[in-house]
């Protein structure tokens, strides 16, 4: 079983209340506009972080981090991607991938909504963990976590935070 800490769009803002949300994950999985090198330090320094970049990150984030990444996570082949669209209107670069790769996990950021959805078509789960920063239009900063246990998604969970 490996216990996942998922967050996006920090925009250079690390809540402590989101560490110590953390702290008994596994690793920490970042969908892009981190922000600054900075906020890397800090979730490399925690856990073990995979993360995208999104499109407000620049040299130092992008020159580590990927636009897109495919991975296995137990037996859950997992997309990751900042601007991905979700369930019914994914962009064509995931809606490629989806069928090239067929993944069972699709992991988006960008919008800054809290979205968890199954998408029936494609048979996958989708997870935007909405934005954890202070930037933006969102009223509330959250993040996510969840256990991936062989096959099984479970056990997830949410940590709202006023901004």
């Amino acid at each position: 079983m490996t216990r996942i800490g998922l967050l996006s769009d920090t925009h250079s803002f690390v809540h402590p209340r989101i560490l110590d949300f953390f702290k008994n994950c596994d690793e920490i999985w970042h969908a892009g506009d981190i922000g600054d090198f900075k906020t890397v330090e800090i979730f490399n320094d925690l856990k073990t972080l995979r993360a995208v970049y999104g499109n407000i990150d620049g040299y130092p984030v992008r020159n580590i981090y990927p636009e897109i990444q495919i991975f296995n996570c137990e037996e859950v082949k997992v997309l990751m991607i900042h601007i991905g669209g979700y369930p019914g209107r994914y962009n064509k670069k995931v809606t490629e991938l989806i069928g090239s790769e067929k993944p069972g996990l699709i992991i988006a950021g960008h919008s800054h909504i809290l979205k968890v959805m199954y998408d029936k078509k494609n048979e996958l789960m989708y997870i935007n963990p909405g934005a954890a920063g202070k930037f933006g239009s969102h009223k509330v900063m959250t993040a996510v976590r969840f256990e991936i246990d062989e096959k099984k998604i479970k056990n997830l969970e949410v940590i709202e935070l006023k901004r």
